[in-house]
């Protein structure tokens, strides 16, 4: 693998040109990280810090040697090619040494947030038939809960300790046993096919649970654009996304692209809640080159005095996640002299509209279509529609991007429903203006995007209607000044129940324990009905509407 510059000063000739050869065998694992520690073995991965401010240090050599130890130690407890895993951990090492090793061993990852409930977590492991759950101490009580519910886990693992029944990590290294079939390393690669399949995510619908979204052994190099070309990286950054460990994000900017490109890595271990202050010294002090947050975050920093911190380091800032508000844009620019670049994308995808450095920015946009990704907006019979005219986002599938995941494992009506007469539909709707920019309208399946994270209506009101006092519910996503979008419940209770503050805040402490805490209903509002077609489903889209007046008249009165 030789490292090639892509400097975009025209984006109209380099889209026409650029394409991605995706080789017949190919192995992220073997094909970037052992590569990297065979050219240089001084040369710099990873920057991990914790919050007591504890500081690791990571090479390429580190991390090739450590998660081939980790794929030994995978093998020993018969976790082969073709088998799945579900790894649950914070941002620590661990975490990215053993994704490396499984992608090593041809073997097939999830990775899932920590806030994670048991019943989360139940449907996911069955889902998926998984064969492990590599986990830490913290959330082993969740995997211990449902565990004897779930036939297809063969083995535990934990990072931090010790359990009955667990293999401990942490043993295995103080003890290693003679590893039964044969030991793993750059000699003796295990092969993968670049077709084999390597990644699950789990994302959100709004009236069925969570789907599995497969990607292959290429999936990685289809983020070369993501990190070259929209993060704008070269090998000698330090780049920080702001990203979990348990979500698509961290592909797109925590490991694929940015060692593809030959540059560190920087991962900041935070726990509970977001603090600005905490961030801003940590860019100061380490000097990041380039970052990456979502709009939460962006509006959280500029609340903050950001002419006390010295930010020179930072030569470039890119968002995605959900559409950053303009004002967010003008005053980070006021204050720091850097523009955001916005970036479209999903769990299915790469980035596959951005906003690019060599581009004329226009705030509130998404951008233009990434290089090696042809994009059109279609109506709903699938006709491209004229510039200004919502559509549908449709993703040619001549040629198939590299990146785009394989298909919604195990669920063809989904399959069905978004991949039409060779496009795939991503849910999401858009305006093209007369300059080829595209402008995100909303989700077409009523997926709430809110500080950064995807929630489907479906699981919030599952987990509502188990509280006693919920009759019926609807839930959608409303406009908030801070957080941009929050969850909303409109809520209609059962006899005996009566409307209060009260019950309000018990509700939303039983959702926060039944489902991921950050799917909770941050305002509720008690209603007599609800909106229905004459099939009897829910007019979310009349909810929003009417939120959005309020919202907007609100906005003119203040």
């Amino acid at each position: 693998m030789e490292e090639i510059r892509h400097n975009i000063t025209d984006y109209e000739s380099f889209y026409q040109e650029f394409s991605i050869d995706v080789p017949g065998y190919y192995n992220f694992g073997y094909d970037v990280i052992d590569h990297w520690a065979d050219i240089d073995r001084n040369k710099l991965a990873m920057i991990w810090v914790d919050q007591k401010g504890l500081e690791k240090k990571y090479t390429f050599r580190d991390l090739r040697n450590l998660s081939i130890q980790a794929a030994n130690i995978l093998l020993k407890y018969e976790i082969n090619k073709g088998d799945r895993v579900l790894i649950m951990l914070h941002r620590i090492p661990e975490w990215w040494i053993f994704v490396i090793a499984l992608i090593k061993l041809g073997a097939v990852v999830c990775p899932c947030p920590t806030m994670l409930t048991p019943h989360d977590l139940k449907y996911r492991i069955n889902a998926g038939k998984f064969q492990m759950v590599i986990t830490d101490i913290e959330n082993s009580g969740k995997i211990e809960e449902i565990c004897k519910e779930c036939p297809t886990i063969r083995s535990r693992m934990l990072i931090d300790g010790d359990l009955p029944n667990w293999i401990s990590y942490h043993y295995e290294l103080l003890y290693p046993a003679p590893v039964s079939r044969h030991t793993i390393s750059s000699l003796s690669p295990i092969r993968t096919k670049a077709s084999d399949p390597m990644l699950i995510y789990f994302t959100s619908g709004t009236t069925a649970d969570p789907k599995m979204v497969l990607h292959d052994n290429s999936y990685p190099l289809g983020h070369i654009t993501t990190a070259r070309l929209w993060q704008d990286l070269q090998s000698n950054d330090l780049h920080f996304t702001s990203s979990d460990t348990g979500w698509a994000k961290c592909a797109w900017g925590k490991i694929f692209g940015q060692w593809i490109e030959g540059a560190c890595i920087f991962v900041y271990d935070s726990r509970g809640k977001f603090k600005a202050t905490e961030l801003l010294p940590i860019i100061e002090h380490y000097e990041i080159t380039t970052f990456c947050c979502p709009p939460t975050i962006y509006r959280m920093l500029i609340i903050a005095d950001l002419k006390k911190y010295d930010l020179r380091s930072l030569r470039h800032c890119v968002s995605a996640g959900e559409p950053l508000n303009p004002e967010v844009i003008r005053i980070w620019k006021e204050e720091t002299g850097l523009s955001i670049f916005e970036g479209y994308g999903q769990s299915e995808t790469c980035c596959c509209i951005a906003t690019f450095p060599c581009m004329k920015q226009k705030p509130g946009s998404m951008g233009k279509p990434m290089p090696g990704w042809r994009i059109e907006l279609h109506d709903e019979g699938g006709n491209p529609v004229s510039d200004g005219e919502e559509g549908r986002i449709a993703i040619s599938l001549k040629p198939r991007p590299v990146g785009l995941f394989l298909e919604y494992l195990d669920n063809p009506e989904a399959n069905a429903e978004s991949f039409t007469d060779d496009f795939y539909y991503t849910g999401d709707k858009a305006y093209r203006d007369e300059d080829g920019y595209l402008w995100f309208v909303g989700r077409d399946d009523d997926v709430i995007k809110s500080s950064g994270y995807r929630i489907g209506p479906f699981e919030v009101e599952s987990a509502l209607l188990e509280h006693p006092a919920v009759q019926e519910s609807a839930v959608i996503g409303v406009p908030d000044p801070l957080r941009g979008t929050v969850v909303k419940a409109f809520i209609i209770l059962h006899d005996g129940y009566d409307p209060s503050d009260s019950l309000k805040k018990d509700i939303q402490r039983f959702v926060q324990e039944v489902t991921a805490p950050y799917k909770y209903p941050r305002v509720i509002e008690f209603v007599t009905e609800l909106p229905k077609t004459l099939s009897g489903k829910i007019r979310r889209g009349e909810l929003r509407k009417r939120e959005e007046e309020l919202f907007n008249l609100g906005s003119k009165k203040r």
